[in-house]
């Protein structure tokens, strides 16, 4: 990239540095070419990862970037000048971002190159230009210090566009596969699929959702994702919770549940399901999403929880021509959510009534005062099997429709 060099009497104007100190630059220009490729080939070596990177880099990317700074310096533009003297070290910063080259590792060649740079300069001087010695010292770390900061400003913004591109291609990919069941990259082989519907706490109101929050728990969640499974996986989350997909995997990983606690509270819940065939993957991640809607309507504790886990409640809250009067059995428990309670409790511990005391803290005499009204109430008996499953299936719809209600609303 060109630079349009100025006269002496407008770059000593446009850097602030005196004539002698531009003289003493000038005397270390003739010596940029020798520099630059000893610093590429010799001075950079020192640092760790610098040898592994290709030597069209190294000689020709690297060596061209020292060249062009010693020379901006040297001839006095440091302080501005009609092109954007920054502009050519952050287009550097970008390529290097994209090629994946270490940040740290980038910014320690701007280091050692200006103390090299300082070691020519000191060298250079004659006894009587101490003080254009000085002069140049100062304006070198100016510069510096503006140059590594516009160069890590665009190196994190690329690396961010980089990310979020290839965040975005992850997410096409499992929304390609959950609604179509098809890969974008093409036909694979087909084996083993895992899917998972992962579900976080409840999201705050959206007035009171914080982006920043949001973004943070999806990046912990995705982190813990991929660490578990040794891969990138494809996951289709918001900040209630979504589908991952893993192909060519069958188990869920040991610590997978714990991880994801750990990310995103102990609230999580987790349901996993394997795909035969990338055609049935729509059909297991509805199944999957539904496990859990299921399990946290019911009243199950979070964790993971698998289709038998929940086999009745899922089978019972099915729609159904029958739904709403199923449902309709326990309106007379409307405005006793108590005894709701009570009831749900007494069904999930099979029907014992010391057990649903011990759940609720309470007398087993006043389980049994409540089980009477609910009786009462609705005129199930809960003796029989028939009116027991009747009000285990109403429970579940009225739930699972709660449930619905909520998302949507």
């Amino acid at each position: 990239m060109a630079q349009q060099e100025e006269p002496a009497d407008d770059r000593t104007r446009s850097a602030g540095l005196s004539p002698a100190a531009l003289a003493l630059a000038a005397r270390c220009e003739p010596r940029v070419n020798e520099l630059a490729r000893r610093m590429a080939r010799g001075v950079f070596e020192q640092l760790h990862g610098y040898a592994d990177l290709p030597a069209d880099v190294k000689d020709v990317e690297i060596a061209a970037t020292a060249r062009h700074a010693m020379r901006l310096f040297l001839r006095g533009a440091t302080g501005g000048a009609a092109a954007d003297p920054l502009e050519y070290f952050q287009e550097r910063a970008a390529q290097r971002a994209e090629e994946g080259m270490p940040l740290h590792l980038l910014l320690r060649t701007y280091g050692l190159g200006v103390r090299e740079l300082w070691r020519v300069l000191r060298e250079t001087a004659a006894a009587e230009e101490r003080d254009a010695l000085a002069e140049l010292a100062e304006a070198l770390f100016t510069a510096e210090d503006r140059i590594v900061g516009a160069v890590t400003e665009s190196y994190l913004d690329e690396q961010a566009a980089l990310v979020a591109e290839r965040q975005e291609q992850r997410r096409s990919r499992a929304r390609a596969l959950l609604e179509g069941g098809v890969d974008p990259r093409g036909p694979v082989a087909d084996g083993s699929t895992l899917v998972l519907y992962v579900g976080f706490t409840d999201p705050a109101p959206p007035g009171e959702r914080s982006p920043v929050a949001a973004r943070r728990l999806l990046r912990r969640v995705q982190t813990a994702l991929d660490r578990a499974f040794g891969t990138e996986t494809l996951a289709l989350l918001d900040g209630g919770g979504g589908h991952v997909v893993i192909r060519g995997c069958g188990e869920v990983p040991a610590r997978l549940l714990e991880a994801l606690r750990e990310a995103a509270g102990s609230e999580t819940r987790l349901a996993c399901a394997r795909a035969r065939s990338v055609e049935h993957i729509p059909r297991i991640g509805r199944q999957v999403a539904e496990v859990v809607r299921v399990a946290r309507a019911c009243g199950h504790s979070p964790g993971l929880h698998r289709l038998d886990d929940v086999l009745l409640e899922y089978h019972l809250s099915r729609p159904s021509d029958a739904s709403d009067r199923i449902a309709a059995l326990l309106a007379p428990l409307d405005d006793r959510p108590e005894l709701v309670q009570t009831l749900r409790i007494h069904l999930g511990q099979r029907q014992d009534r010391r057990a649903t005391a011990r759940v609720l803290s309470l007398h087993p005499n006043s389980v049994d005062n409540r089980l009477t009204r609910i009786q009462e109430l609705t005129g199930l008996d809960l003796g029989s099997p028939r009116d027991a499953a009747l009000a285990l299936a109403a429970l579940s719809v009225r739930a699972v429709d709660a449930a619905a209600d909520a998302a949507t609303g």
